[in-house]
């Protein structure tokens, strides 16, 4: 079984990487830790059997509950724990399979790795690279996948002519986003522009994903990921509702359910690929975009929202994704960062209040308990939702519902504006400001928070 130079070369490297890692583990989860050491030496001697498999089981499960529930000191430990169970249960299963196509346990071994990311973040030196090139041997192995190019034959939806055409018309915005005729220099951005929002028309277009590498091709988004990845999709029409969830869904079931072809399987709950850093996934899509310089301008922090830090980790960035189909609506709320917001695909209307507005927003009150770790979708209405960000008001509905919640009509309508963002559209606003998105047909865009 471990003839396998390839696996060898990887069990090694594991070796060499958990050897600081196990020093943790022991400190705080001891039980799961030898679980680990176990796995390693059952690698090492070629005696890997179910027993092994079904401990590492055991540790997946405990870490994974350990990390939903409240947050604790060790949680880095925890998700560098389920990191490493995650991929050594899957390297398992591959030299399990050796030659053998064994569609299932590949699918299996392939969403298992998947979940380490989007779970757990991958942390640990070299992890994320580890998992990537694992998902792709065995991709290879079993299911004989090899990435190529593709016929970009099919198509999220028709191709459209971009236009310069006025927002959607809105009863609750009765401004218009600016609109630049000309990206600003950087110092013009940072003395004259940081402070408010404005849209730059086309600033994008020379970005990959609009060119040889369309985001509009749904054979592109699946040759580029191949088979067996799975992504976190919201279900329901507004986190808000009570039927609202989340599920782990096949990135190909999910790409079927936007796919104007097929159009009778589609279940009949939308779904959203929303807030959620499929860069990390898939880095193929990394490399379709380009960072515009203004996301490393170091702005100060803005006089309407004092509080204002920039993400927390080494690049001061943090990139996510949103695709989803027509009227998919994001309801109005605030976010802590600077946001530069990149249309790729179809359009999206954007409806934007400033942080003076908050008063007449109807937010919703904060918990009255600790929250969960939130880490993934600050946003998201879990099991203790934290949505005192998120606006009460339906800012798309008509005039008609202003005797609901009089206030947003009166004291922040007056204020607000919007925009219908076209593909090849950049939109910049600050922190604190109220905004709310409309998908006008499936969209597909990025956020860059800095």
């Amino acid at each position: 079984m471990m003839s396998d130079a390839w696996a060898q070369s990887l069990v090694r490297e594991l070796l060499f990487r958990l050897r600081d890692d196990r020093l943790a583990f022991q400190n705080a989860v001891s039980p799961q830790a030898d679980a680990i050491r176990v796995a390693l030496g059952s690698l090492e001697s070629a005696s890997w059997d179910e027993h092994t498999s079904s401990q590492l089981d055991v540790v997946i499960h405990w870490a994974y509950e350990e990390m939903r529930a409240s947050p604790r000191a060790d949680a880095l430990v925890l998700r560098m724990l389920y990191t490493d169970a995650c991929i050594l249960r899957s390297l398992g299963d591959v030299l399990q399979l050796g030659s053998t196509q064994n569609q299932v346990l590949t699918m299996s071994c392939v969403s298992r790795l998947d979940h380490a990311i989007v779970i757990a973040g991958a942390p640990g030196e070299r992890r994320l690279d580890i998992i990537l090139d694992l998902i792709l041997e065995v991709q290879q192995r079993a299911l004989g996948f090899v990435a190529s190019s593709c016929d970009l034959e099919h198509h999220l939806d028709e191709v459209r002519v971009l236009s310069t055409t006025a927002s959607r018309a809105l009863a609750s915005a009765p401004h218009q986003v600016p609109r630049l005729d000309s990206p600003p220099s950087m110092l013009a951005f940072v003395r004259q522009y940081s402070q408010r929002p404005f849209v730059i028309p086309r600033y994008i277009t020379d970005w990959p994903a609009l060119n040889e590498h369309p985001w509009s091709s749904l054979d592109y988004l699946q040759s580029m990921a191949g088979p067996g990845r799975v992504v976190p999709v919201e279900i329901g029409d507004d986190y808000r509702d009570d039927d609202w969830t989340q599920k782990m869904l096949l990135w190909d079931d999910f790409l079927d359910a936007l796919d104007p072809r097929k159009q009778s399987t589609r279940e009949k709950r939308k779904l959203y690929l929303a807030q959620h850093n499929l860069f990390l996934q898939f880095p193929k899509l990394r490399n379709d975009i380009i960072i515009p310089d203004y996301a490393y301008a170091s702005l100060p922090a803005p006089k309407a929202f004092s509080g204002y830090v920039p993400p927390a980790n080494e690049e001061q960035l943090v990139l996510n994704v949103w695709l989803g189909p027509s009227d998919m609506t994001s309801p109005a709320h605030t976010d802590p960062f600077f946001n530069l917001y990149a249309q790729v695909v179809g359009q999206k209307t954007v409806w934007l209040a400033p942080p003076q507005a908050t008063p007449a927003m109807y937010p919703y009150p904060p918990p009255s308990g600790n929250a969960s770790d939130r880490t993934h979708n600050p946003a998201a209405n879990t099991t203790n939702p934290c949505m005192s960000n998120t606006s009460r008001v339906d800012v798309f509905a008509p005039r008609g519902s202003q005797d609901e919640m009089p206030l947003f009509w009166e004291e922040a309508v007056p204020h607000a504006m919007s925009v219908t963002l076209e593909p090849g559209d950049l939109l910049f606003f600050p922190p604190g400001w109220w905004h709310a998105m409309r998908s006008e047909n499936t969209s597909f865009s990025v956020s860059m928070w800095f």
